[in-house]
């Protein structure tokens, strides 16, 4: 049931889902009084974007904006990039390449230090292999698609505030996941980098060209010549293979 992106063509006064919808009622969830967060909904199905539009929707009540829609990985990275919501609700298959390669499209957008944009996973599946995708390509929780209206308007909250947000089940996936990680908790040469660096070195990492980073990052190649050269000198690299094994070492790309 796949159809185009609707962005801001969404109203916040839809009528409530029934009661057998996914995403139960939000009866007295009344919104704290000055909050506000504009949101994406990113999901292959039209009628359950309806449903989720209309229980979290109606912005005057819950403080949830949605700004617009999108259905497959090509017209979320459009309407996202257009939009620049807070959050983005992202299902984890989509048309294009799933929910991961919506993520991997918008790392600058999730790396802005002004006005970062976080992703919120909600999908009907629980498998450990999901979850751990999306959290390791950036994605700040992950609920499923039983969770009700009104801890989805709460989970979203949280999430825009910076929290991390797991259902129950799916919190102890990650916790072993990152538990069994070689990796070491605390990497002293990778905290020597920027945000910016940082995400520098994925993209460089990932095969990049230094033109296709400049347009992933809007920043001049002079720019990320100076940003690469930087990241060699931080972490005693000579060059991009050498820094591509060291960021693959590190599962970072």
């Amino acid at each position: 049931m796949s159809d185009a992106t609707e962005a801001n063509g969404t109203t916040g006064d839809a009528e409530a889902a029934g009661p057998g919808s996914d995403t139960a009622a939000v009866a007295g969830a009344e919104g704290t009084p000055g909050r506000h967060v504009r949101v994406v909904l990113v999901d292959d199905h039209r009628m359950f974007r309806t449903g989720v539009q209309a229980e979290i929707g109606r912005t005057a009540r819950t403080g949830v904006e949605v700004v617009g829609e999108a259905a497959d990985v090509d017209q979320a990275v459009s309407v996202i990039t257009t939009a620049r919501p807070e959050v983005v609700l992202l299902d984890v298959h989509l048309p294009g390449g799933g929910g991961v390669e919506v993520l991997r499209r918008s790392a600058a957008l999730m790396a802005d230090p002004e006005r970062p944009v976080r992703f919120l996973a909600l999908s009907v599946s629980d498998a450990a292999e999901d979850v751990i995708g999306v959290i390791r390509g950036g994605a700040r929780g992950y609920v499923t698609k039983t969770i009700t209206g009104s801890d989805l308007i709460d989970s979203i909250f949280r999430v825009q505030e910076g929290d991390a947000v797991f259902s129950p089940r799916l919190a102890g996936f990650v916790l072993d996941a990152f538990a069994s990680t070689d990796a070491p908790p605390v990497d002293e040469d990778l905290d020597r980098l920027t945000q910016r660096e940082r995400e520098v070195l994925r993209l460089i990492a990932r095969g990049y060209a230094y033109k296709e980073i400049g347009k992933q990052l809007f920043i001049s190649v002079k720019t990320v010549e100076s940003h690469v050269s930087a990241v060699l000198r931080k972490l005693q690299l000579s060059n991009r293979h050498e820094l591509t094994r060291w960021a693959t070492a590190r599962r970072l790309v």
